[in-house]
């Protein structure tokens, strides 16, 4: 958070209504003292340590004694009177009489000898001047060894029970939920959520039941247990879910599907159990119901027996679980589940039965109404020029999330106060949208003459083409500047929101993302590595036009296969191919066949204009950034297109198209 009125960190935090307050007591109360049991624990193990620190020898520690032969001892000891190397020698007396000792170099020896060899103890005490003899308190040392593993349990055991005891027993609550309780009426409510306005509607109707489920009871109308919202991510699934619980006034339960999952077998099922529990308490306590919401369900809910090794038994009892407690909803509970996911192709059809998630919400991308609302929800905080039009920046966006244009918000705030700007203005907005769609610019990245001419003649090829071709949106801006993970870029925002797209706009789609390519081989007769992207998009398209729209002529207006949706290891794994090996051929002939068309169209295009072409690109290796003002200008392009002839729509299933290397 910005520093304002020149205040810093300490000033702010000795503010009055920063200080925690302190806490009054009754005279007849005692104060609560703090308990520091817990250096018992340390304690007892410094003490254990160092009594058994006490019965090793320090010097044996640092170097292994050498275990010596009795002939070896023998012929030392006979000499030693006169060569002193046995400095020290004790005697252990225990069954077997034990010698230890050290020589004249520092290293240490031991042997055992008989309990009945009295001459050699007589000759010890002829040539070893330091010698005793030792009597081990063999009861004592070997109780307090024997029961050292048992005292270190209890003294364990005694630690976390002291601790759980301090930590209010959450040491033992493996099985509790973890779900995080919020109430309190405004916090967050539909004000605060923009861009979605059918899902709002959708669940209005959850909220007129909390605040009033008399009124449906009393025509016989039952409110739906769950609810499930279904989108993409960053499309405002969780603000939803609080604006529900703000708007009724009514507690929130909120957790993650993750939360459920644990190392211990049963954690999962116990903590499904104990939310549900948490739930009604809430419910019967603020006596207008409540709210329990799972964000990422799919985590916990994914379906049953599916992958190539089987089940997950935890997760499965945890989903289990979950079902049975919803089952066990009622109306006068007053308790309402919300759940969110953005794979709901994963979860269980048990799960998405009536009578556990009635209702499906989809919360989708925002439209251009919607992108402007949210951009200003998210603009409320920043100070903005005067020249601010987020209308305009909502054009610039198509196909972003909630999330997306929140991230636009901050960094078009982030660039003007890197610039030591007074307020947020146009330029930083519309900088703002480049760095998110393609990344910070890499101005410093060394680039070779010969490097930047390519990806000059590509980007120019590819915003030529957005000229030239009237069913495709025209570019606004091209640059050779690195950025993220682009060696250059050009930019093509859809001028408005499609839904749909014909047979004509997906080829000329694809001839623009081939412009780079064929420039590149007009230019140089060559081909680089920066082309990857742009011909896995047109591989893409193809194959959706031929598998999915039906647009080929050859095969006719048929659906190979499935639509590519979001898969998980296993689910299709054993599932028969709808078509034969001769249709599989033909559809990769007819996918060869519609990018060539492209291909041909293309560079048929950019050899008729390739003056313009290296204008274009002669103009990027001179200024490395040139939007479409400055092209149509150098070019003498009039403004407006000629308008495409009607073709029957299809749908669209492709990513939006911003072109890059």
């Amino acid at each position: 958070m910005a520093k304002q009125d020149g205040q810093n960190g300490s000033d702010l935090l000795n503010r009055p209504q920063f200080k925690k307050p302190r806490k009054n007591y009754p005279a007849n109360k005692p104060r609560p003292q703090p308990n520091n049991g817990s250096w018992l624990f340390w304690v007892v193990l410094l003490f254990i340590f160092l009594i058994f620190m006490s019965q090793n020898d320090p010097t044996t520690s640092i170097r292994a004694p050498r275990e010596l032969t009795y002939s070896e001892f023998y012929n030392t000891l006979r000499t030693n009177k006169e060569t002193g190397k046995i400095q020290t020698l004790e005697l252990i007396e225990s069954t077997e009489n034990k010698l230890s000792g050290t020589f004249s170099d520092g290293t240490g020896f031991v042997l055992n000898i008989p309990r009945e060899d009295t001459e050699l103890l007589n000759i010890i005490r002829e040539n070893v001047p330091n010698f005793k003899v030792v009597v081990p308190q063999i009861f004592w040392s070997q109780m307090f060894f024997s029961f050292m593993p048992i005292l270190l349990i209890i003294t364990f055991i005694w630690f976390l029970s002291h601790r759980g005891a301090q930590m209010g027993n959450k040491i033992w609550s493996f099985g509790k939920s973890r779900a995080k309780m919020s109430k309190g009426k405004g916090i967050i409510t539909f004000q605060d959520v923009a861009g979605v306005d059918e899902a709002k509607e959708e669940l209005q109707e959850v909220i007129e039941f909390l605040k009033d489920p008399k009124r449906f009871e009393r025509l016989g109308g039952k409110i739906p247990k769950g609810v499930l919202l279904i989108g993409p991510p960053g499309t405002g699934k969780t603000l939803l879910a609080k604006a529900v619980a703000g708007e009724a006034d009514v507690p929130f339960l909120s957790l993650s599907g993750s939360d459920f999952v644990e190392m211990f077998v049963g954690v999962g099922a116990s903590r499904v159990r104990d939310l549900f529990e948490q739930g009604r308490k809430a419910s019967m306590s603020s006596g207008k119901g409540a709210i329990i919401f799972i964000d990422e369900i799919d985590a916990v809910g994914r379906l049953r027996f599916a992958g190539i090794g089987g089940g997950n038994d935890e997760r499965e009892q945890t989903l289990n679980a979950l079902l049975v407690e919803m089952d066990g909803f009622t109306n006068q509970s007053g308790l309402i589940m919300i759940a969110a996911t953005n794979r709901p192709d994963t979860l269980d059809p048990a799960l998405m039965r009536p009578g556990r998630f009635d209702r499906q919400v989809v919360v989708g991308l925002p439209d251009i109404n919607g992108r402007e609302g949210i951009l200003k929800v998210h603009s409320k905080g920043l100070k903005l020029a005067t020249d601010i039009n987020l209308r305009k920046v909502a054009q610039q966006t198509v196909y972003f999330s909630g999330a997306d244009l929140a991230n636009v918000c901050n960094e078009a705030a982030l660039l003007a106060a890197r610039k030591n700007k007074e307020a947020v203005g146009m330029d930083e907005f519309l900088a703002a949208v480049e760095r998110v769609t393609m990344g910070p610019e890499k101005k410093s990245r060394a680039i070779s003459k010969k490097e930047k001419e390519t990806t000059a003649y590509h980007e120019a090829g590819h915003a030529l083409l957005s000229l030239l071709i009237d069913e495709v949106d025209t570019f606004t801006k091209v640059s050779i500047i690195p950025r993220g993970m682009a060696g250059g870029y050009t930019l093509t925002p859809p001028t408005e929101d499609k839904h749909y797209l014909n047979k004509k706009e997906l080829l000329g789609q694809m001839t623009v993302l081939l412009g780079g390519l064929i420039a590149e081989e007009i230019y140089a007769g060559d081909t680089s590595t920066g082309v990857s992207n742009d011909l896995e998009r047109v591989a893409q398209i193809a194959r959706h036009m031929v598998c999915v729209y039906g647009m080929s002529e050859a095969l006719g207006p048929l659906s190979y296969g499935q639509r590519d949706h979001m898969r998980f290891l296993g689910r299709d794994i054993l599932e028969n191919k709808e078509y034969s090996d001769l249709t599989a051929q033909k559809i990769d002939e007819e996918v060869r066949r519609l990018v060539q068309q492209a291909h041909d169209r293309g560079k048929k295009l950019l050899t008729e204009h390739r003056d313009k072409l290296e204008l274009m690109a002669r103009r990027l290796i001179e200024k490395e950034i040139m939007d479409i003002d400055e092209a149509r200008q150098m070019l003498g392009v009039p403004d407006l297109k000629a308008i495409p002839a009607a073709v029957e729509p299809v749908a669209q299933d492709i990513p939006k198209s911003t072109e890059s290397v």
